[in-house]
């Protein structure tokens, strides 16, 4: 079972991804320069509204860090060993799995760890702790995993973390706990030409003498505004499979990732420029098997025309060439395909709803029926 996200978000003058020159970042797409927001700066929004708004307990959450052995140091100290002992025995573990250190004890690249999974390392190094004081990490490089390590390496499972179900991790130094991502998401790509505009600002000096004339700094920011095409979609397959088969917390994962995916806003300059513009639709395709990204429906670039309404001709030519498609590919295996659209569109072949929670409604109904079906 698949289930598939697609949206259009028109944003007001923004720059909410930028590049290394620090412009807004673009791609080239149907011939035309389009706007682009990538996939890594979504799926970060996405994580962080988990934990902001609570979509998901803390303990089904993951964090993405160099900086685990301050992490487990806080819970080992916390459980009553001195800081000193805490630390030491904390390089310890992470040398010992086969992790390797800097010399600020940081990790030599970003770990993707759950929330359980550093309770359950926690826990068993205190169960252990004699063993792990008395263990000599001199002349470790971090790449030798000891005997208690490799113990550690065990509880390497996931920890039922949802977003780290969703979005999978690599570990190099350790490729048997590497996870598969449940989830795709492509970078979001305007349905319109963009051009770049530049915005000069100055700033003025409060306290400068009244004989001084002028700015006391000034600069410019590059910026544009676009109608965005979003899509991911979530092989429920999988996702179960990487939260150890527990049907319910697959559900919820999902509820978590669609109310997530439509309220997370990427944060870039959004203090000077203010642009949190909800998505204006929002469809949801569920399914057998297969994927279809609709970002060709705007291979040619949607114009405002004689109405002067983007966004709706842009709903316009997505829900048309999901139209084409269906009627070139067939509609088998497509078990559900919910949406709602803030302004008055033709949804023709899809089935129309008030609101998200409707929406959300929909999708967990029709993927229920399929579990309880497959079981």
């Amino acid at each position: 079972m698949i289930v598939e996200l697609h949206m259009l978000q028109n944003f007001a003058p923004s720059c909410l991804n930028r590049d290394d020159t620090n412009s807004p970042k673009e791609c080239q797409f149907g011939g035309y320069r389009r706007a682009r927001i990538s996939s890594q700066c979504i799926k970060r929004a996405i994580r962080e509204d988990f934990k902001r708004n609570l979509s998901l307990p803390p303990d089904f959450t993951a964090a993405r860090s160099k900086h685990f052995v301050a992490t487990l140091t806080d819970r080992l100290t916390k459980a009553g060993k001195a800081p000193g002992q805490a630390q030491d025995v904390a390089i310890k573990a992470m040398k010992g799995m086969g992790l390797g250190l800097e010399k600020d004890n940081a990790t030599q690249y970003l770990l993707y760890l759950g929330e359980q999974e550093l309770n359950n390392i926690a826990e068993v190094i205190l169960a252990k702790w004699s063993d792990w004081e008395a263990a000599d990490a001199k002349g470790k490089t971090g790449k030798e995993k000891s005997e208690l390590g490799k113990k550690l390496n065990e509880l390497l499972d996931g920890g039922k973390a949802v977003d780290l179900a969703l979005f999978g991790r690599m570990l190099a130094d350790l490729p048997d706990k590497n996870i598969d991502a449940a989830c795709q998401v492509a970078h979001a790509i305007s349905t319109n030409k963009v051009n770049v505009e530049f915005d000069f600002y100055t700033a003025v000096d409060d306290l400068r003498p009244k004989e001084e004339t002028g700015a006391g700094m000034m600069g410019s920011i590059e910026f544009n505004s676009a109608c965005y095409y979003r899509y991911a979609n979530i092989d429920m397959t999988q996702l179960k499979e990487n939260l150890g088969g527990d049907t319910e917390l697959s559900n919820k994962a999902v509820e978590a990732f669609l109310r997530a995916s439509v309220s997370a806003i990427p944060t870039g300059k959004q203090s000077s420029m203010a642009s949190p513009n909800p998505p204006e639709f929002i469809l949801a395709v569920v399914r057998e098997a297969g994927a279809w990204s609709l970002a060709n429906a705007f291979a040619k670039p949607v114009w405002a025309g004689s109405n002067g309404n983007l966004v709706q001709q842009s709903i316009t030519a997505l829900v048309n060439y999901w139209s084409r498609l269906v009627k070139v590919y067939g509609d088998k295996g497509i078990k559900a395909t919910p949406a709602v659209a803030l302004h008055d569109a033709e949804l023709t072949g899809l089935t129309a709803v008030e609101n998200l929670d409707k929406l959300i409604e929909e999708v967990l109904n029709t993927i229920g029926h399929q579990s309880r079906k497959e079981g």
